[in-house]
């Protein structure tokens, strides 16, 4: 009893200390409330998210709306007010919210066949796997669920073929990283960031991980001249996280050239540029560059469903044996039909053709409203960031409050980047609507 008084003890003061630290922060912004989160636009709303704080952990700050319909492009909230998706669940939402052939997909084979484990084989799971491998150009593809389980197995796959191939004194890997990286939040990732957000409070960390600045070759080709251990380096194609930092023609090129004088793999963390997102189905398209370890995730379902894949060469994916790794739901039957449904849609309705021809006019667009607020529009495809001026008395979280309620819904990455990925399946008289919005909020301000 006396353990559980302590523990009681405790949770008021976290409590008590998050609510204080969060009504400061809303207070700087002018939208303190009770919780520290910023009221919401109607008393059901706020009814609804008084009920997440109460029994939920408080783990995100989103912005204040509750929504409860997608259909394409647009989101709805529980008032029936209609917005622009310009963030796509991260990028997960690269085929549109509830596309009907995804739907259609995930319902047929739930109807029949959920989950079988992988104890047993199942009649979906290897029609997914000569599609996506025959489409991306791999022989193999190991299946997880989550964006950060596929980083996971990319980070063993890797030691694995070190110990096995290169032959690494045992367990002397080392894996490189880039500055201002974000693959998730379980230990591992977390030993790998830059970011106190993401560390502060967590450790021991994971050994074997060290950090070089990103887009940076000298830095790289430095580390690998000094350490034979190293055996491999994982990176985003462009850091969605970081702001949508993209970095000079070639880099993952040259990297994965650097790499294999060195006998070492590039693993691209392709989960949020990938599937057509920055203009090509993969962003190292851009490069001219097959990634040695290739992880995906979010759009590989079209936001159905959480579904991850690891695509690699026999001479990598075969060092892990039978029984060295795996997943419950990893390869569930549901999750490999809406895996190809979702890649189909893809495909079919030409996405990254679209993205490839939208993107060089959203961002001249942006740039064209010539306000004092915005320092840079940086990206590629439809994954784009507006830089706000670090200067400005205005954070970038209050423009997307003003974004909200004019109809357009995205979040803030660090307090001055405001990141912009709309759904793949947008037209340009939608993509010109949206930015109308953008110049609206910021001629305001």
């Amino acid at each position: 009893m006396a353990l559980r008084a302590r523990g009681t003890e405790l949770a008021r003061q976290l409590l008590s200390r998050h609510a204080a630290a969060g009504s400061a922060v809303a207070g700087s912004r002018g939208f303190a409330s009770g919780h520290g989160l910023d009221p919401a636009q109607s008393p059901l709303q706020q009814q609804i998210i008084d009920k997440e704080e109460k029994f939920g952990a408080h783990n995100y700050h989103p912005l204040p709306v509750v929504l409860n319909r997608g259909e394409g492009i647009f989101m709805w909230d529980v008032d029936n007010k209609k917005y622009f998706d310009f963030l796509s669940g991260y990028s997960a939402i690269n085929q549109g919210h509830c596309h009907p052939k995804i739907l259609d997909a995930m319902i047929k084979q739930a109807k029949k066949l959920t989950l079988t484990s992988r104890a047993f084989f199942n009649d979906s799971l290897g029609e997914y796997e000569e599609y996506i491998t025959k489409l991306l150009g791999y022989d193999k593809v190991l299946p997880m669920n989550t964006g950060v389980e596929g980083g996971e197995t990319a980070v063993k796959l890797a030691r694995k073929w070190g110990y096995d191939v290169k032959g690494v004194p045992k367990y002397q890997a080392k894996i490189l990283f880039a500055k201002d990286n974000f693959w998730g939040r379980t230990t591992s990732a977390i030993s790998s960031s830059t970011d106190p957000d993401s560390y502060e409070g967590f450790g021991p960390f994971m050994p074997g991980f060290e950090v070089i600045p990103y887009n940076d070759i000298p830095a790289l080709q430095a580390k690998l001249e000094s350490d034979p251990n190293i055996v491999a380096f994982m990176v985003e194609p462009i850091q969605g996280e970081a702001g949508v930092v993209v970095p000079q023609d070639g880099y993952l090129k040259k990297a994965q050239e650097l790499l294999h004088k060195h006998n070492a793999l590039l693993i691209a963390d392709e989960v949020q540029t990938g599937l057509c997102r920055t203009g090509k189905m993969l962003c190292s398209e851009w490069d001219g560059c097959q990634p040695d370890i290739l992880v995906l995730g979010k759009a590989l379902s079209g936001g159905a469903l959480p579904v991850s894949a690891v695509l690699a060469n026999d001479d990598i994916m075969l060092t892990i044996g039978r029984g060295q790794h795996g997943s419950t739901y990893g390869g569930n039957p549901v999750a490999a039909r809406v895996a190809i449904a979702a890649l189909e849609v893809l495909v079919e309705e030409k996405c990254a053709e679209n993205a490839a021809r939208l993107g060089p006019i959203f961002r001249e667009e942006v740039m064209a409203i010539g306000s004092p607020l915005i320092k840079e529009v940086r990206g590629r495809g439809l994954l784009n960031a507006i830089v706000v001026d670090p200067e400005a008395k205005v954070e970038a979280w209050d423009i997307c409050l003003k974004l909200m309620k004019e109809g357009l819904l995205t979040k803030p990455t660090h307090r001055n980047i405001i990141r912009l990925a709309p759904p793949l399946v947008i037209n340009k008289e939608q993509l010109r609507e949206a930015t109308g919005i953008i110049a609206k909020v910021f001629k305001s301000l």
